[in-house]
């Protein structure tokens, strides 16, 4: 696009993404913005003020070269700086005084967005930059939504449930993806993250991996059949965990008399079996593979299911091609607050056949995080680099809270193997026994 229209975009994708954080703030009263709803989160009210700081840190100051707005808060929201658990302790910005920063900063960077060139440096080449301020911006927004399932209280968000596909009870239980080399990761993405890149050719041999993901009904089953009493089923970290925090279903389950019912952003509902799980942790997820006879993916095998089109030899930009998300695709961006049922999206589908590989759950691989051959860390190390080794499980797909500014097919997330906040389930996959073909 030009650059006038790639003004235009950027401008549109901040005033987006800006209304969504309005909308996560201004749904409740200022003691429940300061009020800390779990040791695991930040208040909601240092979640906003962050977005405005590190927009101010790399657009006002950075690229646009300008005077510090707030210089005296600048450790106050550094992530690094002070756990989540201790944030509320900090001298941090009320209610007013946070909106008001970030609304100052906000009209900064719409000012520097008329009249900064938008090229002839890595940082803002395509607007690299700006991308990054959106994404950052709507990753907070998903965490602040994984904040308010965490809180108590009457239901402060709607949406409309999401879709449901005509032929989901024919489709097959699993898909298989040929062997042989595909590209992995991105060289041209321009709003791409570091750890996304670069493209480099990887050799996977032949697998078969669920159509859909996970659904509690199948998750029910397990939990039926002992798999939260079999040590044999979970590693011995898996199992230690599982133990240590008396692990029985997924978070927000419980039980009731002879059914189950789970909690979602303050409503109490029976579990819908034809749903995906959610909130089970990586080690939940494998315990789950093991007892199914399969296994969680690698990080490889998922990119080459959901973007690998064996009739051209090219890797897409989705698993339905290159356009863009649309409300068809995928269950992004908040638009629904839960997952849609299992096989919705046929418009979303992979040529492998899978389906709702983009949104609904994050899902869990077998794989470290770990950088790509070749990997530099761009703009900072603090983003991807930091991270990398065996203390992180890479998650892909994005869920039903992640914005499609911040998900792709080669969007990597990643999180401690513990984790059970965040929107997270998981397919199966496993190797074709000798002979199997299909």
């Amino acid at each position: 696009m030009g650059v006038e229209q790639l003004r235009a975009h950027v401008a549109g994708e901040l005033a987006r993404t800006r209304r969504r954080s309005a909308v996560l703030t201004d749904s409740v009263d200022d003691e429940d913005l300061i009020k800390q709803h779990s040791p695991l989160m930040s208040p909601l009210v240092w979640d906003l003020a962050h977005v405005g700081s590190q927009e101010e840190l790399w657009l006002v100051r950075d690229v646009g070269g300008a005077p510090a707005i707030r210089p005296d808060i600048d450790d106050l929201y550094d992530a690094f700086k002070h756990c989540r658990k201790d944030r509320p302790e900090l001298p941090l910005l009320g209610p007013a005084e946070a909106r008001e920063y970030v609304g100052t900063v906000r009209d900064k960077v719409f000012d520097l967005l008329d009249r900064v060139r938008l090229d002839g440096r890595r940082l803002v080449d395509q607007a690299f930059a700006f991308g990054m301020i959106v994404q950052h911006e709507q990753q907070h927004d998903e965490t602040m939504l994984a904040t308010h399932q965490l809180r108590t209280g009457a239901p402060v968000l709607t949406a409309d449930p999401p879709p449901v596909a005509a032929d989901a009870e024919s489709l097959p239980p699993e898909v298989l993806v040929p062997g042989g080399p595909f590209l992995m990761g991105t060289s041209t993405e321009p709003w791409a993250l570091d750890n996304e890149r670069p493209a480099h050719q990887v050799e996977v041999d032949a697998f078969f991996i669920d159509t859909t993901p996970v659904s509690n009904g199948d998750f029910l089953h397990f939990i039926d059949d002992g798999g939260y009493d079999r040590a044999e089923l979970w590693s011995s970290e898996g199992w230690a965990y599982r133990c240590r925090a008396e692990l029985r279903a997924p978070r927000f389950w419980e039980r009731d008399g002879d059914r189950w019912l789970r909690r979602r952003f303050g409503h109490v509902e029976p579990v819908p079996a034809r749903e995906p799980v959610v909130h089970v942790s990586f080690h939940e997820a494998q315990a789950y593979a093991t007892w199914a006879g399969k296994r969680l993916p690698t990080e490889q095998e998922w990119e080459k299911a959901a973007r690998f089109d064996p009739r051209s030899g090219r890797s897409r930009r989705y698993p339905w091609g290159d356009d863009e998300p649309s409300p068809e695709h995928a269950n992004l961006g908040q638009r629904h607050l839960q997952p849609a049922a299992l096989g919705a999206y046929p418009a979303g589908a992979a040529p492998c056949g899978a389906r709702q590989l983009i949104g609904d759950v994050w899902e869990w691989t077998a794989t470290d995080f770990l950088p790509y051959p070749g990997f530099s860390a761009f703009p900072y190390r603090e983003y991807s680099e930091v991270f990398f080794g065996p203390d992180y499980k890479v998650l892909r797909g994005g869920s039903f809270g992640t914005d499609a500014a911040a998900c792709r097919g080669t969007f990597r997330n990643w999180d401690y193997p513990i984790r059970r906040q965040i929107f997270a389930g998981f397919r199966c996959a496993r190797t074709p026994r000798a002979g199997e073909t299909r």
